[in-house]
């Protein structure tokens, strides 16, 4: 299992120190990716507009099943090692992982829903933070730090850049608002699989870090926290929590790197939904 944001990082200290074989994307290969993020977005947006108070998060997840089908795509996310949703949809202080089933959605509550498909092959990921009806200000403080955090890391999505300066913007960014990146969970590459190299965490990683090349497709996806960094995870063995029970924010991007700006494969309209 991919130490990304799907499993925590064993040595987080040592991230980068391995050697790397980032696959490089064909110009034909970036255009079936290209289909694959505009579907996965297109998905992630129809579930926004149905968070609203009293519906579930089974009823999310189940409604993402019949988009994906509408689609002809498939959840990433079913099946994998078990897991047992179409997506990953995460309340409050859940951070990554949550799995849909009766809790209800209520004003005032943060709700993450991260939806990654296969389509033609080709995997795509992306998440958003939605705040329900009237949010505490540190909440709204979290989303908006948490969305901006994730566009300084993409404005880092350029070749002949270090990895290691794009995963260093988002804590850098963070921080001084009183902020903590998750460390335990990070980022990945993604492609042909949803969990490729390299891993891409939030913070600055030590050991060698590879330069960014045209062709590389990047999930970029801060995971921040309102308190404590530190995480747990719940019975079920997905759901990932905040240790102090404060809230978690998490936005995502599939990025290509070009020669020039770099492409928001997953492109959505910027802004916090419900803000």
């Amino acid at each position: 299992m991919w130490r990304s944001a799907w499993s925590s990082a064993s040595d987080p200290s040592k991230l980068m120190a391995r050697r790397h074989k980032i696959r490089i994307k064909s110009p034909h290969e970036i255009g079936r990716m290209r289909i694959a993020g505009q579907t996965a977005s297109e998905i992630l947006m129809e579930l926004v507009k149905a968070v609203e108070p009293g519906r579930t998060t089974l009823e999310i997840d189940k409604l993402a099943g019949e988009l994906m089908r509408q689609r002809d795509c498939k959840s990433a996310a079913l099946g994998y090692r078990g897991y047992s949703g179409q997506i990953c949809i995460s309340v409050n202080e859940e951070v990554v992982h949550g799995i849909g089933g009766p809790r209800k959605i209520q004003p005032g509550d943060c709700v993450t829903i991260d939806v990654a498909i296969v389509k033609g092959g080709w995997f795509s990921d992306n998440a958003i933070t939605v705040a329900v009806g009237e949010v505490t200000e540190e909440t709204r403080r979290l989303l908006v730090a948490t969305e901006e955090s994730l566009f300084v890391a993409i404005s880092h999505a350029r070749a002949g850049k270090r990895l290691a300066d794009l995963c260093g913007s988002v804590e850098d960014y963070v921080k001084p608002l009183g902020f903590t990146v998750v460390r335990e969970f990070v980022g990945h590459g993604v492609g042909r699989d949803l969990h490729e190299e390299p891993q891409v965490p939030n913070y600055r990683p030590q050991g060698k870090s590879p330069i960014l090349e045209p062709g590389m497709t990047l999930a970029i996806e801060p995971m921040v926290n309102a308190g404590t960094h530190s995480v747990r995870i719940l019975d079920d063995g997905w759901t990932v929590v905040t240790a102090d029970g404060k809230p978690s924010a998490h936005f995502e991007h599939t990025v290509l790197i070009t020669e020039g700006e770099p492409e928001l494969l997953t492109w959505r309209e910027r802004g916090v939904p419900g803000l």
